[in-house]
């Protein structure tokens, strides 16, 4: 017996004959609330307006029979969880390999005998009852896992922008190159992708990572003395040398808080790449590693086309800026030498929206 005030599992019975019917009701109605019904169809209709917690049901039925009637239940996702007791007189072994086929859990065979029927209907309820729990707790873990990743993920991005928030600080030139240059290398990997480039290197996700990556491509800045830094002209041979450790600086600073982490974060190891290697160039005349061609991480031969296009568009104490024709064919004279030549065909293609962004986020 069920103890006092727990809810009492319903059990839908189903059996043409209405002597079976009656006494399955009466073995079953101390323990369960009991719904019955005389054909397929009657059954199929109470379970889908409230699903029962187990059938007990009969296979040789005028019409629908009982292997049909479980079909449907399990082809319902309403009802497919529905554990099934086919209760028969047949004792044909085929016939029992296409009861369980369909989805039946078990097999009661008749005469039908009390103490049996409330065993196996208790044990199936039982089962139910841990799958349920087990699914509940599932379902629940998922959620926990899926705040924790996002909490991780808003922490991420809030230390992101900590980090690119000190280097415009520090460097008071930088204005919105920073967010231009975000746009510029999705735009530009975005082009890359949509036409199967670079593959399997470059996919939706990774570069949504390196976009994300972008803004921390001069962190390594804030290594730089304020007098090398800031100057309001244009460096001489030995602060360009300072100048040129940025990017090496700021490879450490990630590298330190890769490690910090313990594993492989994929935003901080595009992170790297694009910071160390952003002014490597293709034929190898770059810094600080000379690296050359396909050697270049994809990451950091976008950012470089990106970085180059917003500094020369942009004024400085030194220079006035260039126009966007006179930038259009600065890169393209850069392709195969500064440049990879598949990147400035994209930025090539791409150049009208590349004058809207910069028009878009000018500095004020």
């Amino acid at each position: 017996m069920l103890n006092p005030g727990t809810e009492r599992p319903t059990v839908l019975v189903v059996d043409d004959t209405p002597a079976n019917l009656s006494l399955l009701a009466q073995i079953l109605k101390a323990d369960y609330r009991v719904k019955m019904a005389n054909n397929g169809q009657r059954a199929l209709d109470l379970a889908n307006q409230s699903p029962p917690d187990l059938v007990l049901c009969d296979v040789m039925m005028p019409g629908m029979n009982g292997f049909e009637v479980c079909r449907r239940l399990k082809a319902n996702p309403a009802t497919a969880r529905i554990p099934v007791i086919f209760v028969t007189a047949a004792m044909d072994i085929e016939d029992e390999r296409i009861g369980f086929e369909v989805g039946a859990v078990d097999y009661i065979h008749k005469p039908l005998t009390p103490s049996i029927v409330l065993a196996r209907t208790k044990t199936h309820l039982e089962i139910k009852r841990w799958q349920d729990f087990m699914e509940d707790q599932s379902a629940w873990l998922q959620k926990e896992v899926d705040r924790r990743v996002e909490q991780v993920l808003k922490l991420q991005t809030a230390a992101i922008h900590v980090m690119v928030s000190l280097a415009e600080f520090r460097d008071e030139d930088t204005g919105n190159h920073i967010h231009r240059t975000q746009e510029y290398v999705r735009l530009l990997g975005d082009w890359l992708l949509q036409r199967g480039l670079h593959q399997p290197e470059l996919t939706a996700t990774t570069l949504d990572q390196i976009a994300q990556a972008a803004p921390l491509h001069d962190i390594g800045k804030v290594a730089i003395p304020d007098q090398v830094l800031l100057k309001p002209g244009r460096l001489d041979p030995d602060e360009f040398a300072i100048m040129k450790t940025h990017a090496i600086r700021g490879f450490e600073i990630l590298e330190q808080a890769r490690k910090s982490m313990g594993e492989d974060n994929p935003l901080l190891r595009f992170a790297s790449q694009i910071t160390r290697h952003h002014h490597e160039r293709w034929d190898g005349s770059g810094y600080p590693d000379g690296l050359s061609g396909n050697a270049i991480p994809l990451s950091a031969r976008l950012m470089a086309v990106a970085d180059v296009y917003d500094a020369v568009r942009s004024p400085r104490p030194y220079k006035p800026p260039f126009s966007h024709a006179e930038t259009l064919a600065l890169v393209a004279k850069g392709r195969g030498s500064h440049f990879d030549p598949d990147i400035v065909d994209a930025f090539m293609a791409l150049e009208g929206e590349f004058a809207r962004i910069a028009a878009r986020l000018a500095d004020d």
